[in-house]
């Protein structure tokens, strides 16, 4: 049966579905994160806890995004950005952790303005783009409006570091002005000095040498690359098809590092298996496949291109994650969405749910 574009319905199923995914996010974090949070802060429910809270504002965030009006919204796109390329200025200024600084922290209060950057510049390149004035066939017109906004946030996210973030916007960007009519020899002509000033970095000044190094070695054996990858073969090795059990996995007891946050999809699979992964990957990949849907079903050039941005990311960022786990790409310490440990990444891959949601109620779908 179809509805009309009149009718104030939400995806519903698109909402039983990421609902279902916070809640496998929630059982894994606390079965991958108990035993080290009791370790460290001596309540095994301290990740959880935390995580829990950060589900709540996030699903909260969710109703009140699909209730908004997104083209009204989408004006503030250039301040928004603004802010948060402030925000990621700002992050330099705070103590580092394990060598980064990715979080700015107020009071109690921590994130990162990564994510948010992320998030945003696909509302300010959704609302841009759709101006029919805006003759994106022609290269001037490309590079120049967007350059400096999104190049100079670029640089302050690798500059933290966070490369698995610059990769997912980069990406990102580029799928969007591909969608937007963009021709391909003016993204090619966009990409390739980027490339180029990147791997002069990473082989000639040695930024992060040493980890695409080990994920060469990595590419002919897991077990010859870094500690982490190795790990992260070998616990995905041990769950088999049906996993050891909930709570019954062994590489968490300090072996796998960042088993709740970064890897957690390998220390899932030692406890669920083959057959729980597949599951999970069923649910993420159900998320995009309505994403995708609700982008095709868009009346305005608008709504096509937020929808298909922010589905665009969550795969990217879905695919980065479990290519790293997997020795597929080098390690980039990037979170799996609806997944891992971390508020910043859960609150905005909910937002984006939320832009789903919201465009959901312009199409005409079955």
């Amino acid at each position: 049966m179809k509805r009309s574009r009149t009718d104030k319905r939400i995806d519903e199923r698109l909402l039983y579905v990421y609902l279902a995914t916070l809640v496998v996010g929630l059982v894994m974090i606390y079965s991958t994160s108990s035993i080290i949070a009791e370790n460290r802060f001596d309540s095994h429910l301290y990740f959880f806890k935390q995580q829990f809270l950060w589900a709540l504002l996030s699903v909260l965030l969710v109703v009140v995004i699909s209730r908004l009006d997104l083209k009204r919204v989408a004006v503030y796109s250039v301040p928004a950005l603004l802010l948060t390329l402030v925000a990621l200025a700002l992050v330099f200024l705070m103590p580092a952790r394990n060598d980064a600084h990715r979080w700015l922290m107020l009071g109690p209060l921590t994130f990162q303005p990564s994510e948010v950057f992320k998030f945003v510049v696909v509302i300010y390149l959704a609302f841009s783009l759709s101006n029919r004035k805006r003759d994106i066939a022609d290269l001037r017109q490309l590079l120049i409006p967007y350059t400096p906004l999104v190049g100079v946030g670029l640089l302050l996210i690798l500059a933290e570091p966070d490369l698995g973030s610059t990769i997912v916007i980069f990406a990102t960007v580029l799928g969007i002005f591909f969608l937007a009519g963009a021709r391909m020899k003016h993204l090619v002509t966009a990409f390739l000095p980027p490339a180029a000033a990147a791997s002069a970095v990473v082989f000639v000044l040695g930024y992060k040498k040493d980890r695409i190094l080990d994920y060469l070695a990595a590419v002919a054996d897991p077990l010859q690359g870094s500690y982490q990858a190795k790990q992260a073969a070998l616990t995905l090795g041990a769950g088999g098809f049906l996993g050891t059990g909930l709570g019954e996995g062994h590489q968490k007891l300090f072996f796998l590092p960042y088993p709740h946050t970064d890897f957690i999809f390998a220390a899932t699979g030692e406890e669920v298996g083959l057959f729980g992964l597949l599951v999970i990957l069923g649910l993420l990949f159900y998320i995009l496949k309505r994403g995708l849907k609700i982008a095709y079903a868009q009346p305005d050039r608008f709504g096509y291109l937020l929808a298909a941005g922010v589905t665009l990311s969550l795969f990217i960022n879905i695919a980065v994650n479990v290519s790293v786990v997997t020795s597929l790409l080098p390690v980039t310490g990037l979170p799996l969405p609806f997944i891992s440990y971390g508020g910043s990444s859960l609150l905005m891959s909910s937002a984006a749910v939320g832009v789903l949601l919201n465009l959901s109620r312009r199409t005409v779908s079955s």
